[in-house]
């Protein structure tokens, strides 16, 4: 059998059409290419591969699900033609129900925390939406985003409040999709999938595919950014801490067990938490490196795949998930006068400080 590295490397320069012409927006979500990242393959002597989901039409992995949790609601009768699709979003989910909402004709209304760049906001309501920053507070309190956009849409005929949180169609659009993909892709060879995780439904749903598929075989990992509480929820074998610190990572980390990545919990093999420094540093580097332009969870992702191919030695297919480009936050990874105030400029080494453009 061809080697997974031989594969990769005897693919021609320009990518193979994969299917005929598809239904429009909606048909473009998913069967995104998988990218084996040179540099960091031969570095540690794994297939370090990647999932590149900010090709889906909506530029991120968040159209899977919003598609996914449209499309139950439509099954299920809860959602009929002019209805209105009410979110708590950090950004990536309300685009790609935006998006799908336009697709479908669906009025699209979105509560996201006050902390979120201005690039997903205008985006937002460049697609129509309709915007609501609320202040950014913890989950347990009734002024939260997501319990506001429920109670919004309580007050609304033919309205679903979509709950990317708990509504378990997110994690099931991945096992149907994300998964099943990656496993083909990598022609059944795919030692270990790790990535962040916020809803917790790329994780959830993808790592579950991937466990049925291989057997078990492979191992699923969470990455933790700084914040988050899962990293020490895994290591410690089921504690939940308290929530504190913060993160320049936008949509991952969490305070508490969602319904989604409760539907897989148990069966994640370990935990990984990885720094600011190393996420910012790994953002440049790709881009210096591989020519991808991605945001800071992405890169967070990629770190991990590193970490996790070294724990597991050469030879091992590693992979996981780019959720998404920088253009949404160009404004400040960008930035050096954002970079100084986060202390974070002088993890970027300083031959890639360059692309540092903005003041």
């Amino acid at each position: 059998m061809q080697s997974i590295t031989a594969a990769f490397k005897a693919r021609p320069l320009a990518r193979a059409f994969t299917s005929r012409a598809v239904e429009g927006f909606i048909g473009g979500i998913g069967n995104t290419p998988l990218i084996r990242l040179q540099k960091l393959s031969e570095q540690t002597g794994c297939n370090i591969v990647a999932k590149s989901e900010l090709q889906n039409p909506g530029g991120s992995v968040k159209d899977r699900a919003a598609l996914g949790v449209i499309t139950d609601a439509e099954k299920r009768g809860l959602l009929k033609p002019g209805g209105t699709v009410v979110e708590g979003t950090a950004g990536n989910t309300g685009i790609g129900l935006a998006h799908v909402c336009r697709a479908r004709g669906y009025r699209c209304v979105i509560f996201m925390p006050n902390t979120q760049s201005q690039e997903k906001i205008d985006l937002l309501r460049m697609l129509g939406a309709e915007v609501y920053p609320v202040p950014a507070v913890a989950y347990e309190n009734p002024k939260n985003y997501n319990h506001q956009a429920r109670e919004f849409a309580a007050t609304l005929p033919n309205a679903i409040w979509t709950d990317q949180f708990d509504n378990t169609a997110n994690a099931d659009a991945h096992y149907r999709t994300t998964g099943p993909e990656i496993w083909a892709q990598t022609a059944g060879a795919v030692d270990a999938f790790v990535c962040a995780t916020g809803t917790g439904g790329t994780l959830a749903g993808t790592g579950r595919a991937l466990k049925e598929l291989s057997g078990g075989r492979t191992q699923v990992w969470l990455a933790d950014p700084p914040g988050s509480v899962l990293y020490s929820y895994i290591s410690s074998g089921g504690k939940l801490t308290e929530r504190s610190g913060g993160s320049i990572t936008e949509g991952i980390g969490q305070g508490r067990i969602t319904n989604n990545l409760g539907t897989f919990v148990k069966n994640i093999d370990g935990a990984l938490h990885i720094p600011d420094e190393k996420s910012i540093a790994m953002l440049y580097d790709l881009l210096d490196t591989e020519g991808l332009y991605l945001g800071a969870s992405s890169a967070l992702n990629v770190v991990a795949a590193v970490e996790l191919a070294k724990k597991l030695g050469p030879g091992k297919t590693i992979a996981t998930i780019l959720c998404d480009g920088a253009y949404r936050y160009q404004s400040r990874l960008f930035s050096k006068k954002w970079l100084q105030a986060k202390g974070l400029e002088s993890a970027i080494p300083e031959h890639l400080r360059k692309y540092a453009v903005l003041d």
